[in-house]
């Protein structure tokens, strides 16, 4: 298929509104306007413990190298477990390299994997539509993180969303209890920290490894939401407003190749021109090497 939208169309809300590429969005029912006490809070608290690990006296090699291991770690569980192990299901592995990856994913801290998978799936419904949690309809901040600070209404969907996950008890474990995982985390980290005796000792290193670490992976998994649906050119003519864009294609593994999903969400390839490199497809084909994926999805 060949795209109607120009790489050069307009890439504004604004732009978009004369253009009649979307239509107007009504305002927030009454009932959406205030803000989530809880999620507010910790995306502030989160950010600001994110800008002191970047102070001169935290700063350290071991730092920088257990950021870029614990980004790769949790980037890669969300591409390849959340997303397109579980949410699409684009290849088959076994269960327990499945928990590892979804174990993996949820180290990223955007909820549980049930929770995940079924907003995921309910974006994929009803994209850039006005029901869509993160429209992009609505501009680039809401899609980007704004509509995660007001009440959700797909939340109340989950069970027809996702509800081939809820029978698995460790996923409704991980539902409940993700943001445990960091404690542990942190006790290593610190440990390392204080034994090895970097600079920053292990307070540095709990400060690089996770609030920074989950600032970076949530701007980047919120630029597919938000940038995807406004940067970059178009190979298919999917019914929204994905484009695929090369940036953050790197950023995350390549789910930056937006309009090729939407396009195709079951393929577990995202880049299909010679060019657009996937790096969480390789590593597909990786497990694939050693006997870890079969039944791989693809554009036929």
């Amino acid at each position: 298929m060949v795209s109607t939208v120009p790489d050069n169309a307009p890439n504004t809300r604004e732009a978009k509104l004369r253009a009649g590429i979307i239509a107007p969005r009504n305002p927030l029912p009454r009932t959406q306007k205030p803000f989530r006490v809880g999620t507010t809070g910790f995306m502030l608290a989160i950010h600001i413990a994110a800008t002191f690990a970047l102070l001169p006296r935290f700063w350290s090699i071991p730092g920088l190298l257990t950021f870029a291991f614990l980004y790769w770690i949790t980037v890669l569980g969300v591409t390849l477990g959340l997303h397109r192990l579980v949410a699409h299901r684009s290849f088959v592995t076994t269960k327990w390299m499945e928990k590892i990856l979804v174990l993996m994913g949820c180290l990223a801290c955007q909820s549980g994997p049930i929770e995940w998978v079924a907003l995921h799936r309910h974006h994929h419904k009803f994209s850039d539509q006005p029901n869509d949690h993160h429209d992009a309809g609505r501009g680039f901040w809401w899609s980007h993180s704004e509509w995660m600070l007001h009440d959700i209404p797909a939340l109340q969907h989950i069970e027809g969303l996702a509800g081939d996950l809820t029978s698995d008890s460790f996923f409704r474990w991980l539902d409940e209890w993700f943001l445990i995982l960091q404690i542990p985390l942190g006790l290593i980290l610190y440990w390392f920290g204080e034994k090895s005796q970097v600079h920053g000792g292990g307070l540095g290193m709990v400060l690089w490894g996770i609030p920074l670490r989950l600032v970076i992976v949530y701007h980047v998994t919120w630029l597919v939401n938000s940038a995807t649906h406004t940067f970059g050119y178009r190979n298919f003519n999917s019914p929204d407003l994905s484009r695929n864009c090369w940036w953050v294609a790197l950023l995350s593994f390549g789910e930056g190749w937006h309009n090729n999903h939407h396009a195709y969400p079951q393929s577990a390839k995202h880049g299909l021109r010679w060019f657009e490199f996937d790096l969480t497809w390789a590593h597909i084909r990786l497990l694939k090497k050693f006997g870890l994926a079969k039944k791989i999805r693809l554009i036929k």
